[in-house]
């Protein structure tokens, strides 16, 4: 997967590539389409896993995986508590904390997948999206990014 492609997916692309010519039969809107492309590029990633995982063995797991490697291509500075600068929305310097997804994003992209999940027949006593697991860890990233407002 590419990097631009995993950084389109979190931010949620302003790109809509499958629009069609305005005569032409109605065109997907632009959340359908986003959503087709998430759906797409998380099916990717857990086919470029090693050994690769089938959508039916997915589980919260993979889905927690797929949004830490998606912070690689983040772009809000989260300061560490060991970093000179933690607690300071306009650090003077730069520094090695990392950079991650913002709140959101992750947030609206949960929301994408878990439809995309089941219009696509996964069921919803099973959507990994939808798991309690996922609903603590974006609760936890959203305190992060709170939390680097107000300290």
């Amino acid at each position: 997967m590419s990097g631009e492609r995993g950084k389109d997916l979190a931010q949620g692309s302003n790109e809509d590539h499958l629009q069609s010519s305005p005569g032409a039969a109605a065109s997907p809107s632009r959340y359908e389409s986003q959503k087709r492309r998430d759906w797409n590029t998380f099916g990717q990633y857990l086919k470029n896993q090693r050994p690769p995982v089938a959508l039916s063995q997915c589980n919260c797991n993979h889905v927690l995986e797929f949004l830490r490697y998606l912070d690689q291509f983040g772009k809000t500075k989260v300061h560490l508590q060991g970093c000179m600068f933690y607690g300071q929305p306009e650090p003077p310097a730069p520094c090695t904390c990392p950079l991650r997804q913002a709140w959101g994003s992750l947030d609206a992209l949960i929301g994408r997948l878990r439809a995309a999940y089941e219009e696509n027949g996964g069921p919803p006593e099973t959507n990994p999206f939808a798991s309690s697991a996922i609903r603590v860890y974006l609760r936890e990233d959203g305190a992060d990014d709170l939390l680097k407002y107000l300290l």
